[in-house]
């Protein structure tokens, strides 16, 4: 369905030079993307924030966001295929599989086949991925910290029903 033309285009004593028209792009919390702001684009602009802020904490250790999720997922549900963790994580089959070619490269993870399955491959972490882990776990914690920073215990869990809830609600993609 396209849109009239009269939405799309402007007339020529309509146009404004890009001096005249000088629009300031609003920080963080302002406008649209404060409190006046679409829920759905609020949460994408602070998933964005943690994300950066997640990848530069982690940087030093050479672990990218993508893979501490990975890892996470690894230690908490052991034994998982590949397409289990691209679920688990958000990411794509293909993401994953470079991630964990890397991981297990770097003996971090470790495969074994299915006992039923053959085809399928399930990973787990080594003891250096634990460790590698822990490592990880210890910077994040300041910035999950840092998250809750303005929220009592009650407001906390609140917000965490609230954001699984979310998800709950709306898997089944309607």
């Amino acid at each position: 369905m396209r849109k009239p033309t009269g939405i799309t285009k402007s007339k020529p004593e309509q146009r404004a030079s890009r001096e005249e028209v000088a629009t300031r792009v609003p920080a963080p919390g302002e406008g649209k993307r404060g409190e006046q702001g679409y829920l759905g684009y609020l949460l994408r602009q602070a998933h964005a924030a943690v994300r950066l802020k997640m990848e530069r904490t982690l940087a030093d250790l050479g672990v990218t966001s993508p893979q501490f999720a990975v890892l996470t997922m690894l230690n908490a549900y052991p034994g998982l295929s590949g397409a289990d963790v691209a679920r688990l994580t958000f990411l794509t089959p293909q993401t994953v599989g470079v991630i964990i070619r890397n991981l297990d490269r770097d003996g971090a993870i470790v495969m074994t086949p299915h006992p039923v399955h053959g085809r399928i491959q399930q990973w787990t972490l080594t003891p250096r991925g634990s460790t590698l882990l822990k490592a990880c776990r210890e910077r994040v914690i300041d910035l999950e910290t840092r998250l809750v920073t303005r929220l009592d215990g009650k407001a906390e869990a609140t917000v965490r029903r609230w954001l699984a809830g979310i998800a709950t609600d709306l898997q089944d993609g309607a």
